[in-house]
């Protein structure tokens, strides 16, 4: 897996402040992407135990409320096996954090992943310009959905976060 940047002290992607990690590799090509230099899963760093170690000291800050993971797409072919290691090992590692995960893949697609075991909230669907709203929390259009994980699974209806 390769990543382009691993933000800390975010506060833009999900509840609360938190350690971001930006993966390469989309196949998605949404017309309107605010970051498509993460679309290429060749292009940024290799993710290496450094990098993974530099994820654990933010998390480690007891002010710091979870982790994103954003890109390109975590749940891209070249990332989601070693995203569904890392969050596993962060679930286990920190189990009051939170995770969050952004993908352009839609609930239905993505629901009986292992990954969604560990992911709290996922905002779901490739992002259309043509429904783009900067006011919208936590997300850039209005097709697309955050969804309470957890609770979403135990009830077996769609529960949105916030």
């Amino acid at each position: 897996m390769r990543y382009h940047n691993i933000t800390k002290d975010d506060m833009l992607n999900g509840d609360g402040l938190r350690v971001v990690l930006w993966v390469s590799g989309c196949s998605h090509g949404c017309k309107g992407c605010h970051n498509e230099v993460t679309w290429n899963p060749e292009d940024g760093l290799i993710f290496d135990e450094a990098a993974k170690q530099e994820i654990y000291d933010e998390l480690d800050r007891d002010y710091v409320n979870g982790i994103t993971f954003s890109g390109g797409d975590p749940l891209h072919a070249a990332n989601i096996a070693e995203i569904t290691a890392l969050a596993g090992e962060i679930r286990k590692r920190y189990p009051d954090k939170t995770i969050w995960l952004y993908t352009g893949s839609v609930w239905e697609e993505v629901k009986d992943l292992e990954v969604m075991d560990y992911v709290d909230v996922l905002v779901d669907g490739e992002f259309m310009e043509e429904k783009k709203d900067s006011t919208l929390h936590w997300k850039g259009s209005s097709n697309q959905l955050v969804i309470d994980v957890k609770n979403t699974k135990k009830t077996g209806e769609l529960v949105l976060h916030g």
